[in-house]
């Protein structure tokens, strides 16, 4: 091999390493756990990224699992361990800034919502939701209502039933139904969805200031109203299924939409599920209102992304997010998700008929955050209150889960 040679072949391994490097930089990791049938709208975000930044291979990291309880675990982990993903997905509120904000572990993005425009897009409420000290530390891309019960109305009129709007009227109904042979009224699945019941159950009873007092410390879990709030809770238990924590939240929508059950209390993810995966038409192969005794209060939680201090692919990921917040990215997303966008200027005409209901609500009734999506409570208690639940599900005991919750709510130091 002569020099001439030799210095080709060095030139040419020296550009073929370059352009390696550069390949090798044009990445972009997000995490979450949008999978399965919450896999669509995830893609075409995905999908309109690309269209976007086409010399970027994005890497899709989904760990599957109901509300994130599996992904926030593997999160923890590798946040921890120093090798955190580009931009994750978070419920916005105290579930981001309570654990990771908090531990100096996000950046600032209050520069990218001034290039972008963002502080007249989106609500005060939400900005105010995803802030800390003066920072703002995410972008939401959608807002979901978890307050909803779903039901099918032929299998209500062939049973003789109309919704409850009170728990009251929840139980009665209750019985009448399996009166007339229906063994499980309410179908529920797994914990978290369990949850959301207490929740709704709690916001109807102490309403929406009793609710927000509870997360500040001014009402403590040991309130006689508080304590009715479980047992209530009970009563409601008594009309559902008995594998509940088998199931997931879809297949107890799956049993609605047999006709084996008659109501389920869920997100409105739910909507996403029955319009999308399923094909179903809202308003006709499905209805909905507002959880019992909770008509004037939207119980809402924000899906976002963050971006990690010491992002590997930062540049990436800042353009994630700007995807992500632009009125595109959210018109592209949430009509196949169920939810609806966060900005304020989306196009509703690209939305179902239960989203541009949902759109109606959020303007006009009150507003509060979920507990079990991470907005009102920090993840300290958020992750320790699925326990108390199981316990509770078990002995019905009302007064022992009140005070399990408030010693879990003093050593998570909800309202310090």
């Amino acid at each position: 091999m002569n020099k001439r040679t030799k210095t080709a072949l060095v030139s040419v391994t020296a550009a073929a390493l370059m352009a390696s490097a550069a390949q090798a930089a044009n990445k972009l990791e997000i995490f979450s756990w949008w999978s399965g049938d919450e896999g669509p709208a995830l893609n075409a975000l995905v999908k309109l990224y690309s269209t976007k930044y086409p010399a970027v291979a994005v890497d899709n990291a989904t760990v599957t699992g109901g509300a994130g309880t599996n992904a926030k675990a593997v999160l923890k982990t590798r946040m921890l361990g120093g090798d955190a993903p580009d931009s994750f997905q978070a419920h916005a509120g105290q579930e981001l800034t309570g654990t990771w904000v908090v531990a100096d572990r996000m950046e600032d993005l209050s520069s990218l919502y001034k290039s972008e425009g963002w502080a007249a897009k989106f609500p005060k409420a939400v900005i105010d939701l995803i802030s800390y000290k003066g920072g703002i530390y995410s972008v939401p891309v959608d807002v979901h209502r978890s307050n909803v019960m779903w039901y099918v109305p032929a299998t209500l009129k062939k049973m003789g039933v109309t919704p409850p709007t009170s728990w009251a009227q929840f139980v009665t109904t209750c019985a009448t139904l399996k009166a007339k042979g229906m063994a499980t009224p309410l179908v529920m699945g797994e914990n978290w969805t369990q949850q959301m019941i207490w929740e709704s159950v709690a916001v109807g009873a102490l309403g929406p200031k009793g609710w927000n007092d509870l997360w500040a410390g001014k009402l403590k879990f040991t309130d006689p109203r508080v304590v009715g709030t479980f047992t209530t809770y009970g009563k409601v238990l008594d009309c559902a299924n008995k594998d509940a924590s088998g199931l997931s939240w879809q297949q107890a929508t799956d049993r609605v939409l047999s006709g084996q059950a008659a109501f389920n209390i869920m997100g409105d993810w739910a909507a996403g599920y029955m319009t999308t995966t399923k094909k179903l038409k809202a308003g006709t192969d499905f209805a909905w209102s507002a959880s019992p005794s909770t008509n004037g209060t939207f119980i809402m939680l924000a899906d976002s992304f963050g971006l990690p201090k010491g992002a590997k692919d930062r540049t990436e990921a800042i353009n994630w997010l700007k995807v992500l917040g632009s009125k595109e990215g959210q018109d592209t997303f949430n009509p196949l998700k169920g939810s609806i966008a966060a900005r304020t200027d989306s196009d509703l005409g690209k939305y179902s008929v239960y989203s541009q209901s949902a759109a109606k609500d959020w303007k006009s009734k009150v507003i509060v955050g979920s507990m079990v999506h991470g907005a009102a409570a920090n993840e300290a208690f958020t992750s320790g209150f699925g326990s108390i639940n199981d316990a509770f599900v078990s002995t019905r005991d009302a007064k022992a889960a009140a005070q399990a919750s408030q010693d879990l709510a003093t050593k998570s130091k909800i309202g310090m």
